[in-house]
């Protein structure tokens, strides 16, 4: 019976991702939705792009496995992105009207540097759509018995969300995040008031956990842990600006105010709600913490879908469910399709047009082609990562380190420094690269004073300073 509402749910996310089709009448349409977005539809788009199944299964998994402080990367960084973005960069770069966020780097400085950024970007799209992904098999797993493996389960969530991604593009991910937004909002809140009932309140759920110390948030004052602190904070905070999927929900709106607060709004909705599934998953600790001492260590990510299905009726069952696969489908369409974008339209194009015209049509071709590429090494990487039992969270941290050191400090400098010049960005590409890999090979994180993708972060800093200092001592003789 559950499954059969679920699988109504997803009959009709698709039926809505193929009407959005409709609306997509050239490449512009498809990646950028017409620039039309009026301000309720960007809000929820960066809200549920960011709500994925990392803020309802993998956030809280390791909430209770670790404390406040072990979120620093998601929500805090996550939000700190979407804010940063909204009031520093959503202005300029709507108005440069670009079409994808590598298009800055092509602008500003070549299209080397073009190519470069844009591959980086692609990549690190892997383990953030993989994580959807694998989240989509989690939930058919609980949901069947374990009747459908996770594995499974991979499979027919990847062929779901690309079925209407490919075809309906942007449109698709506004129409169907905007009502999945709304399935997400009320579906959540619902289960949150039924989970209250059955622990006593808000209140008690508070005390345990304090009791418990699961509010420490502040590292120890030792150079170590500070600088882990801030490693873990900026490189989803900064590492996750260049990013297709934020530039595009900006980009897609009327007007470069609407882009401005669409984003900002969405980012402190995102912030406040995410504490929704803390609270709804560490209840059970007082509802069932038989259920709590099975999979803690285990797999701490089944401990809320397991406690909805076995402690809650089945109106709630549907309800939690229908909203947690809104969760993730939003989440992955949207960040199925910024990298096959970027792709498409800054590695590509380049090439193809070297030989002949790239009619729009066939740009349109040719992105929907590479959304379906990007979808199977998704589902690749994903029963991979699920052999090495690589948590959700975990793929979504690492998902923003190769842009925080390749394309995070050409961005900034491109745009609010006058002497940022390519050979800086060429440096801080090399420098950021050579100094992150090498340390992930010599000293991985946790076993160095540095973060691995944080030295490569200053590396990146010192490339550009250097470069661009180095041509402007050049122009002056």
């Amino acid at each position: 019976m559950l499954l059969g509402f679920v699988i109504l749910y997803l009959v009709i996310s698709i039926g809505i991702g193929m009407y959005a089709a409709t609306r997509v009448h050239n490449a512009r349409d498809y990646i950028a939705a017409g620039r039309s977005l009026p301000i309720w539809i960007v809000i929820a788009m960066v809200f549920a792009t960011w709500f994925g199944a990392e803020t309802v299964l993998g956030i809280p998994a390791t909430f209770l496995e670790e404390d406040l402080g072990g979120l620093i990367s998601d929500p805090f960084g996550a939000s700190l992105c979407l804010v940063l973005f909204g009031l520093f960069f959503a202005r300029k770069l709507y108005r440069m009207n670009l079409l994808t966020i590598a298009d800055f780097y092509r602008e500003r400085y070549d299209r080397r540097v073009e190519v470069i950024t844009g591959i980086a970007i692609a990549l690190s799209y892997l383990g953030w759509v993989s994580a959807q992904i694998t989240a989509l098999g989690l939930v058919f797993n609980v949901l069947s018995d374990g009747e459908i493996t996770q594995a499974q389960g991979i499979l027919i969530g990847a062929s779901v969300v690309l079925m209407y991604t490919l075809y309906g593009g942007m449109w698709s991910v506004a129409l169907t995040t905007f009502f999945q937004m709304i399935i997400i909002v009320v579906g959540l809140f619902y289960i949150a008031w039924l989970i209250a009932d059955q622990a006593g309140g808000v209140a008690p759920v508070v005390a345990h956990a304090a009791a418990n110390a699961k509010f420490e948030f502040w590292p120890q004052l030792e150079a170590v842990a500070l600088i882990a602190f801030i490693s873990g904070l900026l490189t989803m905070g900064f590492g996750s600006i260049p990013q297709q999927d934020v530039f595009q929900r900006a980009n897609s709106a009327k007007n470069e105010n609407v882009a401005v607060w669409g984003t900002v709004l969405g980012g402190v909705a995102y912030f406040l709600f995410a504490a929704v599934p803390l609270y709804m998953a560490y209840s059970a600790h007082l509802i069932d913490p038989a259920l709590v001492a099975r999979w803690i260590g285990v797999d701490a990510q089944k401990i809320l879908p397991e406690l909805i299905k076995g402690d809650f009726p089945l109106a709630a069952q549907v309800i939690f469910y229908g909203a947690l696969l809104a969760v993730i489908m939003s989440t992955a369409s949207g960040t199925l399709l910024a990298p096959s974008v970027t792709i498409s339209e800054n590695v590509l194009k380049g090439f193809v047009t070297r030989r002949k015209h790239l009619s729009d049509r066939k740009l349109l071709a040719m992105t929907r082609w590479v959304v379906a590429v990007f979808a199977v090494l998704v589902t690749v990487y994903s029963l991979w990562s699920l052999d090495r039992e690589t948590t959700i969270h975990q793929m979504v941290e690492n998902a923003y380190k190769v842009t925080l050191v390749l394309a995070f400090v050409p961005l900034v400098a491109g745009l609010y420094w006058r002497r940022a010049t390519t050979r800086g960005a060429y440096l801080a590409i090399a420098c950021g690269l050579a100094t992150w890999l090498g340390m992930e090979w010599l000293a991985p994180e946790g076993e160095g004073l540095l973060p691995p993708q944080f030295a490569g972060f200053l590396a990146a800093i010192v490339g550009m300073l250097i470069g661009a200092l180095s041509d402007g001592r050049k122009r002056a003789s």
